[in-house]
């Protein structure tokens, strides 16, 4: 087979996959970036061939703090190991949300044996759920919110009212979060409209990337989204609570050279029997309250107790 003798082939073979696939040399240098890694990051080729992946480029990597790169990067590890890592990491894309992905990195030999890269392969780890941001039909009967392309208030409330009516007919558990963008009106005074609404965006979407496809995530208020977590317990709320606050005080944007971001709270509950929408949201609104404003990088997430556990 003639065609497969040509180096071009293979190469050919690894743009048209869909998962990112990138190799970087013995200096963390990226010196190959395929269509998948494009698409995944929003990094062109043009973007990052030649640059390391610390500069805020590849996997996991904010170049002001990598929790990876403190010694548990999968590249460093694949090198220093000699073999493939498995591992769950964060793309930083450059429109500025965050995205898991489920990574290998894998050391590269030549015909001597001796390593002189590392492909390193990624793709998203969860889902995008709901409804599509595209989908004519739901923008046309204004289900959407205009500015994050989440569901609305109104599709929230409808679905957790289906929510509860599942939980007390089959006992289905559920737990809900919800995010808060603290000080938006003043954020928005001092960087303007444009700025806030960019930075809403940004928060949908790391949002949407965080949450498996049985969940469900929309705009609750102007400061305020709401995630409905199918299946989730109350004692692995925190867990997942904790994971959504990570990725949302990361999320930035770029404006006039400065890279912005908001510090964000997090109030959740998990349904119990008797539970009404009001309720439900009741206690997420009395955790949120016991979560004080901070930082983005010392925000903290606080769980609301239930009436079966609040003694």
């Amino acid at each position: 087979m003639p065609h497969f003798q040509d180096p071009e082939i293979y190469r050919d073979i690894l743009d048209g996959l869909q998962i990112g696939v990138s190799v970087l040399d013995l200096h963390k240098k990226i010196i190959f970036w395929s269509d998948g890694a494009e698409q995944i990051t929003g990094y062109a080729r043009i973007d990052v061939l030649g640059h390391s992946c610390a500069e805020n480029i590849l996997l996991h990597c904010n170049h002001n703090s990598c929790e990876a790169c403190a010694g548990k990067c999968p590249m460093a590890t694949a090198l220093h190991d000699a073999k493939p890592v498995e591992a769950m990491s964060l793309i930083h894309h450059r429109s500025g949300h965050w995205t898991p992905v489920h990574t290998w990195a894998i050391p590269l030999r030549d015909k001597h044996g001796s390593i002189i890269a590392v492909i390193q392969t990624f793709e998203n780890e969860f889902a995008v759920t709901g409804p599509s941001p595209n989908d004519r039909s739901m923008k046309e009967h204004g289900c959407l919110d205009y500015a994050t392309e989440l569901p609305n208030h109104d599709m929230m409330q409808s679905h957790l009212r289906e929510m509860l009516r599942t939980f007390a007919e089959l006992q289905i558990p559920f737990g809900v979060v919800c995010l808060e963008v603290h000080e938006l009106n003043q954020f928005r005074a001092r960087y303007g409209q444009e700025a806030a609404t960019s930075m809403l965006r940004v928060l949908a979407r790391t949002l949407r990337d965080t949450i498996w496809p049985t969940d469900f995530v929309g705009r609750w208020s102007e400061d305020r989204f709401l995630v409905i977590l199918s299946g989730c317990v109350e004692e692995t709320l925190q867990a997942v609570s904790d994971r959504m606050l990570r990725m949302a005080v990361r999320a930035t944007i770029e404006w006039w050279g400065e890279e912005l971001s908001v510090a964000v709270l997090i109030g959740s509950t998990a349904a119990v029997v008797g539970d009404s929408v009001e309720s439900l949201l009741l206690r997420t609104q009395d955790a949120l309250k016991r979560n004080g404003p901070g930082p983005p990088a010392r925000a903290v997430a606080a769980t609301g107790a239930t009436p079966s556990s609040a003694g």
